[in-house]
């Protein structure tokens, strides 16, 4: 077999692609590790500085340029004590801390960028107000919405009215100012759901002032161009950027620190992520005048620059590859010998398995582990043992059939030849003999048919509402006569009337089938004096009727109790009908029993007896007694696919 397309080629395939990533991801996972450990040393961690990315990010927010940030730059270098470098997404400078003529080179990588219209989350201190949009603008870039002095202080004068007349209902409150210069009342250490009960209104605290009625009504229009290039509806836009549709009326509640609420409509969630999407950016768009473009932000010690990521050099990268090939050797080696030790039990169950197809003799295969491997042999093993018990015992089949067909021809031959040649008168003695001959002859031939059905599954069932015991008392009736020429007790035991059997749903033919082939069976290896017990029972568990049939007879070894069930098994090797049957009643038994979807056992032991037990399913309860149960009577059904057929006449022997 091709190295390959064989079992070794893939494990050791398997094994390479396995070394080769677990190199490659411990290789880069170490320098990513030591790249991060790097940083965090040279730039001392930049959580720690996001003191300088907020103090600059706010700069940015509320100039339009950086013209004069040379000045904050070095002051927030003097209390630091690192250098901060600023520059043009294009390198160009803005501001360095540090003199231009011994200052070294900055690095190509940067600490952070400072862009007011996109803050870095993981470094941008939280300085957004309560109730402001979640969108990562800077909450002090306000632009346009910037209140003049005049309007600044009309909002102060009334923000300080509604505070002191909360003081004096018992509440606590506080005059704070936003980034745009509108001050709002907080109330401090309270639920400001309190405030609503109180007489102190806002007057006029929450409308927008002219100059954000202005600016909000320049926002409102791009948002809508945004919307309408999406073929989505225009929206009216809140002071605190919320929004409805602008078909509707917006309700603002006033009073307390309430903010406008759109009314409620049918949007989607998809026409509310747009709109979210369409605010955002229509923000950014006009707030891009006032604020300071993009720049790149470098930090690092006073007397050095901060260190780029880490870079292998040709010597460690030489090292590395040295590594990850030792380690591809190491692999390659190791999955060859245990390629080699998994492969070997393979071949020899290969090589049993076409001895075995070529109808050679097999040794079984050597088991030396107790792994997947072994266990596999050890199956194999069992499956060869047991396929030549089956080869043995189909030959065993083929001679039992040709003895027994052939017994009963011989006779129904010869009696015919001796009518032919005058020696025989045909009365009816004769015609008795031929005919008894004949349904022996039959009898097998029913057998084998029953088999072969039910090994095809078109084994057909008449299903219908049965009692255990009437089957019984049946089948007790029909062989009492062999019973008491052969000396055996043939009894029925009938259950407590406090007990009783439960009903089944099962082909009476087909039960009396079984059920008298153990009996027959019972009566034949009883000797005289013995007793054969027929009795039906439910089972522990209360849904199984359980029908026994047990003899005081021979018995049967236990080494033979696994082989009673097969065809043409017999414990008795002769082929003597008298004693031996055909063997093939209880394979018959089995096969019908499982048919109704039950099970069948046996307990023996030698020179006591033996107990042959059927299991078949109960029917439930009836919850109505008088209720007609005979609607399924007389269906003709297919014992392996359940199928219902058209009823039939029924020529089965019981």
């Amino acid at each position: 077999m091709p190295l390959r397309k064989s079992l070794f080629g893939r494990l050791l395939t398997v094994s390479a692609l396995v070394a080769a990533c677990s190199v490659a991801a411990t290789a880069w996972l170490a320098v990513q590790t030591t790249s991060g450990a790097i940083r965090q040393e040279q730039g001392r961690n930049l959580t720690a500085d996001a003191g300088i990315y907020n103090t600059l990010l706010g700069y940015a927010a509320t100039h339009p340029a950086w013209d004069g940030v040379e000045d904050t730059v070095r002051d927030l270098a003097r209390r630091t004590g690192r250098r901060i470098a600023l520059t043009t997404e294009q390198r160009a400078p803005l501001a360095d801390s540090a003199t231009p003529a011994s200052a070294p080179a900055l690095p190509p990588q940067a600490s952070a960028i400072v862009d007011p219209l996109s803050v870095d989350t993981a470094l941008s201190q939280p300085v957004t107000p309560a109730g402001a949009a979640a969108d990562r603008v800077d909450p002090r870039a306000v632009g346009p919405f910037r209140l003049p002095a005049s309007e600044r202080a009309a909002l102060q004068r009334i923000a300080e009215r509604r505070a002191a007349c909360l003081s004096r209902q018992g509440v606590a409150a506080d005059v704070v100012q936003g980034p745009s210069g509108r001050p709002r009342v907080e109330v401090v250490g309270a639920d400001p759901e309190q405030t609503h009960g109180t007489r102190c209104v806002p007057d006029g605290l929450d409308r927008p002032t002219a100059t954000e009625r202005k600016a909000l009504a320049a926002l409102n229009r791009l948002a809508d161009a945004c919307l309408k290039r999406q073929g989505r509806t225009s929206v009216r836009l809140n002071l605190d950027l919320s929004w409805a549709e602008a078909s509707e009326p917006t309700l603002v509640i006033r009073g307390g620190d309430t903010t406008a609420a759109p009314v409620p409509t049918m949007r989607t969630d998809d026409d509310e992520r747009a709109t979210a999407s369409c605010v955002g950016s229509a923000r950014r768009e006009q707030l891009s005048s006032h604020v300071a473009s993009p720049a790149m932000l470098f930090i690092g010690d006073e007397d050095s620059t901060t260190v780029p990521g880490f870079a292998l050099s040709p010597a460690n990268t030489a090292k590395i590859a040295g590594a990850a090939a030792l380690v591809l050797a190491l692999t390659v080696g190791a999955t060859m010998l245990a390629g080699a030790r998994l492969v070997r039990p393979l071949r020899d169950l290969t090589g049993a398995a076409q001895r075995m197809r070529d109808g050679e003799e097999s040794a079984p295969v050597l088991v030396t582990d107790g792994n997947e491997i072994g266990r596999l042999a050890a199956a194999f093993n069992d499956m060869a043992a047991h396929r030549a018990r089956l080869e043995e015992q189909r030959k065993d089949m083929v001679s039992d059939v040709a003895h027994e067909l052939r017994t009963p021809l011989s006779n129904i031959r010869g009696w015919l030849e001796a009518a032919q040649d005058g020696l025989a008168e045909p009365d009816p003695a004769f015609i008795a003999s031929l005919h008894t001959e004949a349904v022996q002859l039959q009898h097998i031939i029913d057998d084998l048919q029953d088999l072969a059905d039910a090994d095809a599954g078109v084994l057909r069932l008449h299903p219908e509402p049965v009692r255990a015991e009437d089957v019984l008392d049946q089948v007790a009736a029909a062989h009492q006569g062999r019973a008491e020429t052969a000396g055996v007790a043939l009894t029925v035991r009938k259950t407590a009337a406090d007990a009783p059997v439960p009903r089944l749903t099962a082909d009476p033919v087909r039960l009396r089938q079984a059920v008298g082939n153990l009996v027959s069976n019972a009566v034949r290896h009883t000797p005289a004096g013995g007793r054969v017990t027929l009795r039906a029972y439910v089972s522990e568990s209360g849904d199984r009727v359980v029908v026994e049939v047990a003899d005081t007879g021979s018995g049967i070894a236990a080494d033979d109790l696994p082989y009673v069930f097969d065809r043409f098994w017999r414990a008795e090797k002769s082929r003597s009908r008298r004693t031996g049957g055909s063997g093939l009643g209880l394979a018959i038994v089995r096969k019908l029993v499982e048919a109704h979807g039950g099970s069948v056992a046996v307990k023996s032991a030698e020179g006591r007896g033996s107990v042959f037990a059927l299991r078949l399913p109960a029917d439930p309860p009836d919850p109505d007694p008088g209720a007609d149960t005979g609607g399924g009577m007389g269906a003709d059904t297919d014992a392996a696919t359940g199928a219902a057929g058209a009823p039939r006449k029924d020529t089965r022997r019981t």
